[in-house]
This record gives structure tokens, C-alpha cells and sequence, in this order.
């Protein structure tokens, strides 16, 4: 059945919502943007005359998309190529979606994303769906074919999952700035030292090439590995100039709440690296240089005002 003008609008005045919800479940951009694209189609198909709330009948089609590709997601990722981060968000971007809690704020960050990878696909819907979205467990129940006691149940376990990780600190803008400002100038000082100050000692550092740009398989942990990968990382040299230029360009952000590492290189984002904050220091460093993860930041970069660079180098 064709659809009318008014189903459609009907479906667009829920897709940007759609896809806060996707990515949150998914930790893709792109992968958000297909789960809500079969959605529509799944709109179109409907009888959307005889759907009563679009927006009920919506969450519930877009929530089960995401987990049989999260279902999927899990065995691809066995085949993966070395650690497997989700997609980062800069500032401001509308996926990022809501953050006027602590909550929302939380449930999109680069650390918490991570963790929910743990989570089995039922546990993450949940979990996603109460704490960002604040809907409650009648509606997840009806959302997931669940009981509400086994809704509570799955958000119980989501918890305890996610409050294993570490607190971290929320940054405003300034304060990011000040933070990657520090660290480097730490990073790019030739020594171990200043970085084994500002990271706490059992820090992890992580980065995901997904097979196309070198990046280690397994992940440094403690302050003096990750303090001695950082010092290489950052030391000018031949074999870098190589494969970023002469005209790499690292700013200072936010990405998905945290304070962030941005390198640009001819308008174009190369590297986007995370930094976990906690109240005895940077805890985790998540550096995601896959380039099929980072067309949405270049695309939002360029679209975007970001102000001065703070180091021009490699």
C-alpha cells in the first residue's frame, strides 16, 4: 500500500529519535542509519492506517532490527580484525541525542558503549531503552515479547555489568580542552614520565583498525605500557609522515561526552581517540582509527565550526 504524504511525515517526525535509540543499541552510525531505513521500508509495508500509536509501533519494529544485528554483530565480530570499538560521535552531532540527565549522558559515552558490548543483545535493549530513553517496563516488556518481571531482570543484570566499570568524570568543552591540552603535551614530550602521572595505574588503551590501519590486537594495560605506547605513538617520524603527511592537525573535543583527540588531515578525520576520565585520572585511552568508522565525524567535522588546532605535527 502506498504510503501518504502524512504517513510519511508520520515516520520522519520519528526517524532522528529512531536513530539515537539504533546507535545506542548498535555502536554504529552507519549501522543505525540502515536499521532505521528497514524500518520505514517495514512502515511502508504496513497497514499504518490501523496503527494506532506510530511511535509504539516504530520502537518496537526498530528495536527488534537491532537485535538480530546485534545477534549477527557477534559472530562478524569473532572474524573481526584485531579490538573492535563502536563509532564515535563528535560534539554535536544529533545522534548523540539527548543528554539532560546523567543517564542519557552516561548511556552514550565511549566507555559505556564499550561495556554494553558484554551484554547480551536482550540485556542491552533493555538497558538502553530505560536508562536513556526512561521508558518502563510495561512498554519494554510489550517492545521485546518479554514479561515486565523479566524486564527488571534484564535491566538488574545490565547494571551490575556496566557499574563494574569504572565512574567516570563528566567534562564540559573548556575542561576537554584543558585536559587534551595536557596530555599532549605530555604524549608529545619525548618521556614516559608526565603520561605515567596523568594515567591512573591500571589504565588500558585500545585501538581498532579494523584490519585497514595498523593498530595493535591486544590492548596495553597498566600506566607504564600504555605510557611507553603513547610516547612511540607520538613521536615524529619518517614512517608517520608517510602515511598521515606533513600536515596533520590534532584538535581538542568532545566525542561521545568524553574529551577527545581529533587528527585531521586535509579535511579529513584519520583518528579519533578517547580519553576515560575518573577522579584518579585518564583510565582509558579508546583510539578508533578504522576509516569506515570515521566518514560520519568527517562529515560532521566539515559541516562544523572546531576552532584552531593544538599541535600541527607528526
Amino acid at each position: 500500500m502506498a504510503l501518504t504524504v502524512n504517513d510519511v511525515e508520520r515516520f520522519e517526525a520519528s526517524r532522528s529519535r529512531l536513530e539515537v535509540i539504533a546507535y545506542r543499541l548498535l555502536g554504529s552510525a552507519s549501522e543505525a542509519e540502515d536499521a532505521v531505513q528497514e524500518t520505514f521500508l517495514r512502515w511502508q509495508a504496513a497497514d499504518v492506517a490501523r496503527v494506532e500509536v506510530p511511535e509504539a509501533w516504530l520502537t518496537k519494529v526498530l528495536t527488534n532490527l537491532c537485535l538480530n544485528q546485534l545477534t549477527s554483530a557477534r559472530a562478524r565480530r569473532e572474524t573481526y580484525v584485531g579490538e573492535w570499538l563502536p563509532e564515535p560521535l563528535l560534539a554535536g552531532d544529533p545522534m548523540l541525542g539527548p543528554a539532560d540527565t546523567a543517564e542519557q549522558r552516561e548511556s552514550v559515552s565511549y566507555a559505556v558503549l564499550t561495556l554494553l558490548e558484554r551484554l547480551s543483545p536482550a540485556e542491552r535493549a533493555v538497558y538502553v531503552l530505560r536508562e536513556a530513553f526512561d521508558y518502563p517496563h510495561r512498554e519494554i516488556a510489550e517492545i521485546l515479547d518479554i514479561t515486565e518481571a523479566a524486564s527488571q531482570q534484564l535491566l538488574h543484570r545490565a547494571r551490575k555489568h556496566v557499574a563494574d566499570g569504572r565512574a567516570r568524570t563528566e567534562i564540559d568543552e573548556a575542561a576537554a580542552r584543558r585536559i587534551v591540552d595536557e596530555f599532549l603535551a605530555a604524549a608529545t614530550s619525548g618521556r614516559t614520565e608526565p603520561l605515567v602521572r596523568l594515567l591512573t595505574q591500571d589504565a588500558v588503551s585500545i585501538g581498532d583498525g579494523g584490519g585497514k590501519v595498523p593498530a595493535r590486537a591486544k590492548a596495553f594495560e597498566g600506566a607504564l605500557a600504555v605510557a611507553t605506547f603513547l610516547r612511540g605513538l607520538f613521536r615524529p617520524g619518517k614512517a608517520k609522515r608517510a602515511l598521515v603527511g606533513d600536515s596533520a592537525e590534532m584538535y581538542a573535543t568532545l566525542a561521545n561526552g568524553d574529551p577527545a583527540v581529533v587528527v585531521v588531515v586535509d579535511g579529513r578525520v584519520i583518528g579519533v581517540m578517547t580519553l576515560e576520565v575518573t577522579p584518579e585520572g585518564i583510565a582509558g585511552l579508546r583510539n578508533q582509527v578504522n576509516p569506515d568508522k570515521l566518514e560520519r565525524a568527517t562529515r560532521h567535522w566539515a559541516a562544523t565550526g572546531h576552532g584552531e588546532p593544538v599541535r600541527v605535527t607528526f
